[in-house]
């Protein structure tokens, strides 16, 4: 009898964790689409810290860096505040041979910047926000990222 009632708490017990990771799992999932990446960027040699907005599916110059936005999602509001986007990095350099190395091609979430970052001696870049249009006229701190010049 103690057996029987023993297993039946396991089974039970499992059952209750099983439903509180499933929904937890299916709420971490809710992202919504957003058409621009906020993203900033830091010169390590100036010490200069840049934000720039970058549209879904375009590219962006920071220093010698060509940025391309390939994804970008948002947690709605009701939520805890997450943006994840995809982005490409490279190193372009400009001596004549026009070589571009990528240095960076996965997942940046803004939450946790060091998870997955750009590894570079002179600039780093992270998601800051993804933003919906009229997020990006309320923002009056965004400015064009610099050309490296």
């Amino acid at each position: 009898m103690k057996r029987s009632f023993a297993i039946a708490a396991v089974f039970s017990t499992c059952a209750l964790i099983g439903a509180a990771t499933i929904t937890v799992a299916t709420a971490a999932l809710d992202y919504r689409p957003a058409p621009v990446a906020q993203l900033q960027g830091l010169d390590k040699i100036t010490a200069r810290i840049s934000t720039f907005d970058v549209p879904v599916g375009q590219m962006a110059k920071f220093g010698t860096l060509q940025i391309t936005v390939d994804a970008c999602y948002r947690t709605p509001p009701e939520e805890l505040p997450e943006s994840a986007g995809f982005l490409k990095i490279s190193d372009v350099h400009e001596d004549g041979r026009e070589s571009r190395d990528e240095l960076f091609s996965g997942w940046m979430f803004a939450s946790s910047p060091g998870l997955s970052g750009l590894e570079h001696p002179v600039y780093d870049v992270w998601l800051k926000e993804c933003l919906n249009p009229e997020d990006v006229n309320q923002t009056p701190q965004a400015q064009p990222a610099p050309d490296g010049n």
